[in-house]
């Protein structure tokens, strides 16, 4: 009986879909204001992901309420990412007070990580990624929906709000599938 259930741990375990998961998230980022590192593969864990630039000082920044939420709604079925991004000038520079604005503002819990660029030459090979399989952000709150191979299912102006019909049911659709 021990045997079946560390075999079924083991099949359980993140690392397995390390094999299929895409060059591009098969890295280790920092989370926001922390020293631990998360590896993006294990984090996804094949599941499908939506994957945002955020930022603190922006007009869209209220759009952390409906991210919460979906991330509550959802719960291990869909994996939400946040990028803090200062490339449009509207982010902390402190990291300890971008922290404040998710955590303590808006109450988010899902997984932020540190500042990066999200466009031209400097930006982060994740967002370089999705550009190549879709379009760079040409603002804060780009939103990016991967299925669980990472690969682009489709992407979102910040003027469409996460919990809009149209991204709803695209995860609807992944999260069935899964």
């Amino acid at each position: 009986m021990r045997a079946v259930i560390a075999l079924l741990a083991l099949l359980a375990t993140p690392s397995l879909y390390a094999a299929s998961c895409p060059d591009w998230l098969d890295v280790d980022k920092r989370r926001l204001h922390d020293k631990e590192q998360v590896n993006l593969c294990q984090l996804t864990a094949g599941r499908p992901a939506l994957i945002v630039n955020t930022a603190s000082n922006c007009g869209y920044t209220p759009q952390f309420k409906q991210l919460e939420q979906l991330h509550k709604t959802y719960g291990d079925k869909l994996v939400i990412i946040g990028f803090p991004s200062d490339d449009f000038f509207q982010e902390e520079d402190e990291e300890a007070k971008t922290a404040e604005v998710c955590y303590r503002n808006y109450g988010v819990s899902f997984t932020m990580l540190a500042p990066v660029s999200v466009r031209g030459s400097d930006a982060d090979p994740i967002f370089k990624a999705l550009a190549d399989q879709g379009g760079s952000p040409k603002w804060n709150f780009y939103k990016y929906l991967v299925d669980g191979s990472g690969k682009l299912v489709d992407y979102w102006a910040p003027t469409t709000k996460p919990d809009d019909e149209d991204i709803v049911k695209e995860i609807n659709k992944l999260v069935s599938e899964g």
